[in-house]
This record gives C-alpha cells, structure tokens and sequence, in this order.
C-alpha cells in the first residue's frame, strides 16, 4: 500500500477514546499536504509545454530563414535577363558572289502639268509604248486662252502706241533743225518714243510667256519609252499650283505627276559590293544575274560605274550593273541577284541579321562571356542575304552570340543562359555561292 492511501486511511479513521479536535487536526493536515503535490505537477506539465512552444518557434524561424534565402536565390537568377546563344557559321565563299540588287528604268520621268485646266483626252495607257514627241493627252484651258488674247491685243496697242511715238519723235528732230521747236521738247519726244518701245518688248515677252503655257494643253512623251501610269481622267480638273482641292468635275491635282514614263530598253541594277571585293567591282567586268521568275535562266550584265568611295556606315562599294532589254521580258522594279566573280576567297562569319545591334558608333553584336557577363563586340557587317549577314571583321570564330538581343542589353550586364551548348562551334560550311 502506498504512502498517500495509507495517510488517507489515517485520515478517515476514528481512533478510539479520539476528540473532535484530533478529527480536525489530521483533516487540515490531509489538505496542506495535496496542494503541494498538484502544484509540483502543474509546474513539470507547464515546463514541458514551454520547451515545445519554444522548439516549434525555432523550428518556424529557421524554416522562414531557409525559404527566405531560397527565395533570394531565385530572385536574383531570374532577375538577370535571358538570352540564348547562337552559333555563327564560318563559310568558305566561292570565286564568286551573289549580291542583291533591285532593277530600274534607265530613265525614268514623272510627267507633271504646267497649265490648268479640265483634261480633254488621254491616248496612252499604262504598258503603252510610245515614242518621242507622241501625244500623250490634251488639257483644255479657257481661262489661259483668254489670257492670251487679252496680252496680244495689249501688245497690239503697245506697237500702236509706239508707231505714233516714233512718228512724232521724228518730226520733233526735223522741226529742231529750224529752231521751230524747243531742244527739250525734242528730248521729251525722244524719251516717249523710248518708252513705247520698252511697252512694247514687255508686252511681247507676255505674248510668249502665255503661249508657252498654252503649249503645255499638249502633253507629249519626252522620250521613247513604255507608260508606266497614268494619273488622270478625263473631264479631270488639273492644276499646277501646287494645291489639292476638291471641284464638281473631279478633283484638282496640283504639283503631282499625271504620266510615268520609263526607257525599258536598258535596266539599270545598283548592287553593294564588299569593301574585301572592291577591288574585282571596276568598270566593264561582266555579270550574270538571275531572277526568280525564270528558274533556270540567266542574263548577262556588264558593270559600267561604281561611285569609287566605300560608304562608311556599311562599308560597300556602290556599282551598277546595265543589263540589254530588247525583249522586254525583265521588268523594273523586280528582285534579282547579280553574280560577280572575285579574284580570291575569303571566309565569313555568318549571322543571323536580328543578331546585329545598331548603335551610333556602327554595328555591334552581343556576346557572352565564361562568367555570363554580356559584351558588346563592334563589328564590320559585310553582304546582306536578308535572314543572314555576313561579318567581315570584330568577330572571333567559335564565339557565341546572343540571338535576338534586347536593345536594353549593356556592356557588362549579367545574364542568364538557357542552351549554354549552343557555344560550342559547328563544323565549317561550304558557301555554295
């Protein structure tokens, strides 16, 4: 039997011959004695959840410490910008290049109209050939017309005028002879007769003038050629002022070509060659060019011209190429590739053309370093293939570069690298042309 129940059963027994005050006295004792063991109980319990309470809040605080430098981690890696590289492509040219080139008209004139007034007719259309002085349209001008009659008959007057001027000039100089008449009013005669014949030369001048603008009502072709547009119609209202209004039989067009016309005979081609070919671009080299519409053909060319001054910005050469046209089967305006050939082979690095970041100082490429730290390399652009171009000069072989960079990329900046294999450099590639 335990302590504790052997006090209890003390408690509760009645010894004999006992008083009420030994009842007493072992009940009050029985009372001290249990709320010191409860309390010693409620202390270890109260203890026990203090070290929980303060092992879960370590517990909490290092977690969130933890998470938080996770998140630090992340944030700054994801911060950085992302680039992805690509690889350049050496290429071996061939003892030839194929330069882009746009074709033109060896001449080409915009007709303008040098009067105004309603068209009358029209005689060519567009894809007409015509030749020299041909009759192209006629513009009706009432008001120039009368404009003309009124300074003829001015001039008219001016003459008469200076008929009788002349008549009384020289009788004052024969009436002077015989002292009939004063040396000033001779001199007065002498000076209106003068001035009748200035009248006259300026009246004159405005007849010409006038019928000068009235030749222009004859719109004619200034040279053999084919009408590329036509920018009237008839009953048509045309003005040469410059202004463009609206009227009740058409519309005034002012300062604005009513013909085209292109000499097709000759097509001119401007292509840009290599500052590294330059020296194969010299007058009378012949030329192939080729056209997408006619698969499998070429045409021979010759080059004439080149402007013997490399442009700065792009570092090529301008040339022109002048290709025959008797056919008529090439047209201006078409896409074509000339085809020149060089006297020695340089190899290339080719890039993607949205590779190419363009700064006030030229053309600079984005590359990216073993640490992920982006640099921007200067470099010599050379032909143009439109996806592609070709890097003369500032590139390294086997450097990676940046696809597509963003213009907010800087000297310096670090970045973040999806497809870090793409540094490794790809095998050579032959250029085919």
């Amino acid at each position: 039997m335990s302590v504790e129940r052997q006090r209890t059963q003390q408690a509760h027994a009645k010894p004999e011959g006992g008083s009420r005050y030994s009842e007493v006295h072992s009940y009050e004792q029985l009372r001290e004695e249990r709320p010191r063991t409860s309390r010693r109980g409620l202390g270890v319990l109260v203890l026990l959840v203090l070290i929980a309470a303060v092992g879960l809040g370590a517990l909490g605080v290092l977690k969130r410490k933890h998470s938080a430098s996770n998140l630090k981690t992340y944030t700054d890696a994801m911060a950085a910008p992302t680039v992805e590289l690509q690889q350049p492509v050496m290429q071996s040219t061939a003892q030839e290049i194929v330069l882009p080139g746009n074709m033109q008209a060896y001449t080409l004139a915009p007709i303008y109209a040098r009067t105004t007034g309603y068209v009358k007719a029209w005689y060519h259309d567009i894809g007409s050939r015509v030749s020299k002085g041909e009759l192209l349209a006629v513009i009706e001008t009432p008001e120039l017309d009368q404009q003309l009659m009124q300074a003829r008959a001015d001039l008219a007057t001016a003459q008469s005028n200076a008929a009788l001027a002349k008549t009384t000039s020289d009788r004052f100089g024969d009436l002077i002879g015989k002292n009939a008449v004063s040396q000033q009013d001779t001199d007065n005669a002498k000076s209106q007769y003068d001035a009748r014949v200035t009248q006259v030369n300026s009246a004159e001048a405005n007849v010409k003038r006038l019928e000068e603008l009235q030749s222009f009502e004859k719109i004619t072709a200034p040279f053999d050629g084919v009408v590329t547009a036509r920018n009237i119609d008839t009953g048509q209202l045309i003005s040469s002022t410059g202004s463009t209004t609206t009227a009740g039989a058409g519309t005034i067009t002012g300062n604005k070509e009513i013909f085209d016309i292109s000499a097709n005979q000759v097509l001119r081609v401007f292509v840009n060659v290599p500052q590294i070919n330059s020296p194969d671009a010299k007058s009378g080299v012949i030329a192939t060019l080729t056209l997408p519409q006619y698969p499998g053909r070429s045409f021979p060319g010759r080059l004439v011209r080149t402007s013997d001054a490399v442009d700065p910005a792009s570092r090529t050469l301008l040339a022109e190429v002048d290709v025959e046209n008797k056919t008529g089967e090439l047209l201006p305006g078409s896409y074509t590739e000339v085809h020149l050939h060089v006297s020695h082979a340089a190899p290339a690095l080719i890039v993607p053309a949205n590779a190419l970041l363009l700064e006030q100082d030229g053309m600079r490429i984005a590359t990216v370093d073993a640490n992920h730290h982006v640099h921007l390399v200067r470099v010599t652009p050379g032909r143009d293939f439109g996806t592609t171009v070709e890097v003369l000069s500032g590139l390294q072989p086997g450097q990676a570069i940046v696809g597509n960079p963003s213009d907010s990329l800087s000297e310096g900046e670090e970045v973040r690298v999806v497809n870090p294999n793409a540094s490794k450099p790809p095998m050579m590639a032959e250029n085919k042309r």
